[in-house]
């Protein structure tokens, strides 16, 4: 009889026992369950907050495309052409100046040689022979092409006219030169070609020879013209 009873008693003890472990087991399965799913929810709710690039912003990105004002800056084609004409009329008013005050020697821009003082014979040992030679007017002409320049001289060999056709000349116009220098002294019409003249001083001429076909300067000429009625050139 006691035998039993401590088999009984050892049984229910034996099943308490499983039954607390049983417990425990559980429990600890609880919070091992509990603490794998805590990461991810703290994931979740990192990742449910996108961050934003500040780049992305329209007010920063703004400044970047904006159009710079250039226009502002630069002048108008009309402020610009006036700029144009006035430096092209202060250039040919101090182009005319000087061709004037060369006339009052005797010479043309580039030339040593001058009317009235210089000899046929000089430019000839320093140039060369002429390119072409021939009578005209009032005396002999020579021409030296690659210079643009020509001699008319007088049978005593005295230069009494001195013409150039330089490029930097075929620029002026008739209104730019009556401009500086005033109306002409002279006009004369020789064919398709107008002839002003101006008297530079008692002794020279100053001529400008404007074809009508272009409406600027073909040549100039500065002339002596008491030298061209030497009496050796008749």
């Amino acid at each position: 009889m006691s035998v039993q009873i401590k088999l009984i008693a050892g049984s229910i003890l034996l099943t308490g026992m499983i039954g607390l472990a049983g417990c425990s087991s559980n429990n600890e399965a609880g919070n091992s369950e509990s603490q794998a799913t805590a990461p991810t929810e703290t994931a979740v709710t990192a990742s449910s907050e996108p961050e934003v690039s500040p780049s992305s912003t329209p007010a920063e990105t703004a400044p970047e495309t904006a159009p710079e004002t250039a226009p502002a800056a630069t002048s108008s084609p009309t402020e610009t052409d006036k700029d144009s004409t006035s430096s092209n009329s202060q250039n040919s008013d101090k182009q005319l100046k000087e061709l004037l005050e060369l006339a009052k020697k005797g010479k043309v821009p580039g030339v040593k040689y001058a009317a009235h003082t210089g000899l046929i014979d000089e430019v000839e040992a320093d140039w060369g022979k002429p390119d072409q030679q021939e009578s005209a007017g009032k005396g002999i002409y020579a021409t030296y092409t690659d210079r643009h320049v020509v001699f008319g001289f007088n049978k005593g060999s005295l230069i009494f006219d001195v013409r150039s056709s330089d490029s930097a000349l075929q620029k002026l116009t008739l209104k730019q030169i009556e401009a500086t220098l005033g109306k002409p002294d002279y006009t004369k019409v020789n064919g398709e070609d107008k002839i002003y003249t101006y008297q530079a001083n008692d002794q020279y001429q100053l001529k400008f020879i404007i074809p009508s076909s272009t409406g600027t300067v073909d040549h100039i000429s500065v002339f002596s013209e008491q030298d061209s009625f030497n009496n050796m050139a008749g």
